[in-house]
């Protein structure tokens, strides 16, 4: 089916690893032009040379540090000059250091995740919106996560990703009026495919252990009603879905948990 998203004009944050990587290849499949966002610029070139393999019409890096001071406003810009507009944009930059609540008390790590999770994604939407009001159309994602509804290790970081659905909702009815749409994309846990799928700042550049265990990963998967985990693939065709003017036209505001069935929000 048609996604109608052939040369679209798409700002992914967060695009050269894992899930952010997975969404590039989704838009890339759909021949749209992608500008991948990444504070890791050299996985963010070998992406894009993945995505044009993959048929997108056009694929740029903006290396660019989203916590920094006007990085969102200038990761827009960038996409205004290479193609005159913005049709979709996909806050999909993350950051998490899994802690129980009461081991977490350096404030530091909770301004980096708070910074890179949240701030960011308003940062960037700020400076989105406006060209997509001019051109009365526009889509935003938000990459959400299962911990947004409470999990263990996951307080800071679920209360940012928490965050941004209420950040959507507040968009797509702000916005609504303007033809701008916004939703929410859930994953479950992703595990990078490939060592290829991540970078050397990939918060799972540590191991994959350093973030879920393997049992914790059997556990969780057993818990899972369809009993599989969540792929990169699987969260960019959702993302997809939500970003076509023509599927998903009058869907805005809405959570889409895309988890094996983890949780139903």
């Amino acid at each position: 089916m048609d996604l109608g998203l052939r040369d679209a004009r798409v700002l992914v944050t967060g695009g050269a690893s894992n899930i952010g990587r997975g969404i590039v290849h989704g838009f890339a499949a759909a021949g749209a032009r992608v500008l991948i966002g990444d504070i890791d610029g050299e996985q963010a070139e070998k992406v894009r040379a993945e995505a044009l393999s993959r048929g997108a019409a056009s694929a740029e890096v903006a290396e660019l540090d989203l916590t920094t001071e006007d990085a969102g406003e200038r990761a827009v810009e960038r996409v205004l000059g290479l193609w005159g507009g913005l049709d979709a944009l996909v806050c999909n930059a993350g950051w998490s250091e899994p802690r129980f609540l009461l081991d977490d008390t350096d404030r530091a790590r909770w301004q980096k995740t708070i910074e890179v999770n949240l701030f960011s994604a308003i940062a960037c939407t700020q400076a989105a919106v406006p060209p997509m009001r001019a051109a009365e159309c526009g889509s935003i994602v938000y990459i959400s996560s299962d911990a947004a509804f409470g999990e263990i290790r996951q307080a800071v970081y679920g209360t940012t990703k928490a965050g941004l659905i209420a950040l959507s909702r507040t968009v797509a009815k702000e916005h609504g009026r303007h033809g701008i749409r916004s939703n929410v994309v859930c994953p479950g846990l992703v595990l990078p495919e490939s060592p290829d799928a991540i970078g050397s700042t990939s918060l799972w550049s540590g191991g994959r252990d350093s973030i879920f265990d393997e049992r914790q990963i059997e556990g969780l998967s057993k818990a899972l009603p369809l009993r599989r985990l969540t792929t990169a693939e699987d969260v960019a065709n959702a993302v997809c879905f939500m970003s076509s003017e023509t599927l998903a036209r009058q869907v805005t505001g809405q959570v889409l948990a895309v988890n094996g069935g983890y949780s139903m929000p």
